[in-house]
């Protein structure tokens, strides 16, 4: 009797480890899913118009901040390796969008970031200025971290930072949608997994007792993203031909 109460624990505890397994491997994975649709829509349309870039600078000063945080306070590695894949993945989109308008420039002036035109900030026509600029704030980072990582204070407030920067993820793109009166060029698919893949990771972040700073960013994302759902509805868009 014994042995069959023992293995039925050890059963269990196997599915709780797979389940673990799989959880973390949608929370790695799972924020880069949502900009494959925005990718191919820009590939299909050679058109970023619909698409803030500055999601971009938002989810890349978030994450940057947020390996910083880990630093002070190492939390689930899984959400460490979450902001690295994160950090690829934008520079992916970005490259792209830079290719795509240059392309499509007719003007041969191109911005630049050693302009310092703060007209043209985070508009720049050279991929490798986005990465120069993520590189000096890294750096930037680096110094402060190393001068205060002793102090509590500025470890949370690293942290709270970080989130109010996730937080504020869909915002751009929501001003964006408001300033062309439209979510033409906008991938409905991206913003329809932002809403789940938020939903999820805001479950995950109370489930594991991560940092309340995890879980507040998770909600304020969800109502963000029903936002912008709201706004495809307001403006009208045939969201069949976006969804196929």
């Amino acid at each position: 009797m014994d042995s069959e109460v023992g293995l039925q624990e050890e059963d269990m505890k196997g599915s709780w480890t797979m389940l673990s397994w799989l959880a973390s491997c949608v929370m790695v994975f799972g924020g880069a899913v949502p900009y494959v649709p925005q990718y191919q829509e820009i590939l299909r349309s050679s058109n970023t118009e619909g698409f803030s870039t500055r999601v971009c600078l938002v989810l890349l000063i978030a994450n940057i901040l947020r390996i910083f945080f880990w630093i002070g306070k190492q939390f689930e590695l899984t959400l460490l390796v979450q902001s690295v894949v994160m950090i690829v993945t934008m520079f992916a989109m970005l490259h792209l969008c830079c290719n795509v308008q240059n392309a499509n420039r007719v003007s041969t002036k191109q911005h630049r970031l050693s302009d310092l035109d703060i007209r043209y900030f985070w508009r720049w026509s050279v991929f490798e200025d986005y990465l120069l600029f993520c590189l000096g704030f890294t750096m930037m980072c680096t110094l402060v971290t190393l001068l205060l990582l002793d102090s509590l204070l500025f470890v949370e407030a690293l942290g709270s930072t970080a989130m109010m920067f996730e937080a504020m993820l869909g915002l751009p793109q929501l001003l964006q949608n408001f300033h062309n009166h439209s979510t033409s060029g906008m991938s409905v698919k991206m913003v329809l997994l932002w809403t789940a893949g938020d939903a999820f990771k805001t479950a995950y972040f109370v489930m594991n007792d991560s940092p309340a700073q995890f879980w507040v960013c998770g909600s304020a994302q969800i109502i963000i993203d029903v936002a912008i759902l709201l706004q495809v509805l307001y403006y009208g868009q045939d969201t069949r031909i976006k969804l196929g």
